[in-house]
């Protein structure tokens, strides 16, 4: 196990493979720790790996990672962690495949850091679609866990699940903000509450440099998945 820290948030992180680098941002929403991508159905590290120099990471406050909390938590305190860790690793350009939460995360980074993100991959992206409640709800659980080991009132928290969730369409950025997004794009199509297929189709739409890709979850999909994941990256 590696540790990067930084400013009072430490975060754990694992390299695996040579290559041209490319960070991964598991799914399990506020929990998204590396060990989540075990969970899928196939090793979608180790593949990557095969031709890539790729780096997983815990997300603050979720797995082995740490960090202080205060009412200015939101989307951009993660990508400065991300961005840091790359930073650390030396690494200036890659590229990045995120699931569930880790579709916000890239259109964050994206935003932010376009010169820095090569082309990236969203896995079933979370978004907006009558189903803030859920969101909401995954929040609060996650931070009931917390709350008892972090100097925070219920103000900051309540402030800090607001800059989350409070916003539209991939909470991390609005609809406008993807159509100037110029970066590649590769969108996987999810299709439940938690990752709407009307989210997936909305950034393909959006995005002027986006692909969608709707058959890839289901194991008789998963070598034509595997094989346009190796072709984009």
């Amino acid at each position: 196990m590696a540790v990067f820290a930084r400013d009072g948030v430490r975060i754990r992180y694992e390299v695996h493979g040579e290559g041209p680098p490319l960070l991964m941002i598991a799914p399990g929403g506020m929990r998204s720790a590396l060990e989540y991508w075990d969970r899928l159905p196939l090793d979608l590290v180790g593949f990557l790996a095969e031709t890539h120099r790729v780096i997983t990471m815990d997300q603050r406050n979720a797995g082995e990672s740490t960090a202080p909390v205060t009412p200015t938590d939101g989307w951009d305190s993660y990508t400065a962690d991300q961005l840091a860790l790359m930073d650390h690793l030396g690494v200036e350009r890659f590229a990045v495949v995120g699931m569930c939460i880790g579709g916000a995360y890239i259109a964050n980074l994206c935003r932010h850091a376009p010169e820095r993100i090569e082309r990236a991959v969203m896995l079933q992206p979370i978004g907006l679609d009558d189903n803030r409640d859920a969101f909401v709800e995954l929040f609060d659980g996650w931070a009931a866990e917390l709350k008892p080991d972090r100097d925070a009132s219920d103000a900051d928290w309540a402030a800090f699940g607001a800059h989350m969730f409070g916003g539209e369409f991939l909470f991390a950025a609005t609809h406008e903000q993807v159509a100037s997004i110029e970066t590649p794009l590769l969108v996987c199509m999810g299709d439940d509450h938690y990752h709407p297929s009307s989210i997936s189709r909305a950034i393909v739409e959006l995005a002027p440099h986006a692909t969608l890709l709707e058959h890839w979850k289901q194991p008789e999909h998963h070598a034509a998945f595997t094989a346009a994941l190796r072709d984009f990256l």
